[in-house]
């Protein structure tokens, strides 16, 4: 399914909305129907996109002044029957399940978003020491992917 404003491919957490959050936000702007806290968002998305991420304890062009905290960010995300079927078939066939893979890369991105936001909520100029925690969760016949990414928010020197 493609976003409304953008035309992108969404992932599948926001078929619902058929959007993005950030083009939701955009979308609002330019129709100028923003509430405060939307513009609040809208904000600090546009602040989060400029936060710097890395699994290092560096940046090559940046000199860190400050570690501010530690930081994570969670996201579940449910593995569909069909999905789930077809990792099967993949399992017992042999070979690479790009259902999966898809869910994986989705839920990496998801996260790291996530991660950004956390970071520029408290000012921070990037994250280091980035590391991400897969795990599965199954019962009754269902599946879900629990990815952690965590790191140090930290202040450039200017």
């Amino acid at each position: 399914m493609l976003c409304r404003y953008c035309n992108e491919l969404l992932p599948e957490h926001f078929y619902l909305e058929g959007i993005h959050p950030e083009c939701l936000i955009e979308e609002r702007n330019t129709e100028g129907t923003l509430t405060e806290s939307e513009q609040d968002s809208y904000d600090l998305f546009n602040k989060a996109s400029h936060i710097k991420l890395t699994t290092t304890i560096s940046f090559a062009q940046h000199e860190i002044a400050e570690e501010l905290d530690v930081i994570t960010a969670e996201c579940v995300f449910g593995m569909n029957v069909f999905r789930d079927f077809f990792a099967g078939l993949t399992d017992f066939f042999g070979g690479r399940s790009e259902a999966s893979q898809k869910v994986l890369r989705d839920a990496r991105k998801a996260c790291l978003e996530e991660l950004r936001i956390e970071a520029a909520e408290i000012g921070a100029d990037g994250v280091v020491g980035i590391d991400l925690d897969y795990s599965e969760i199954s019962g009754k016949g269902k599946g879900m992917l629990f990815l952690v990414a965590s790191g140090t928010a930290v202040k450039f020197k200017k």
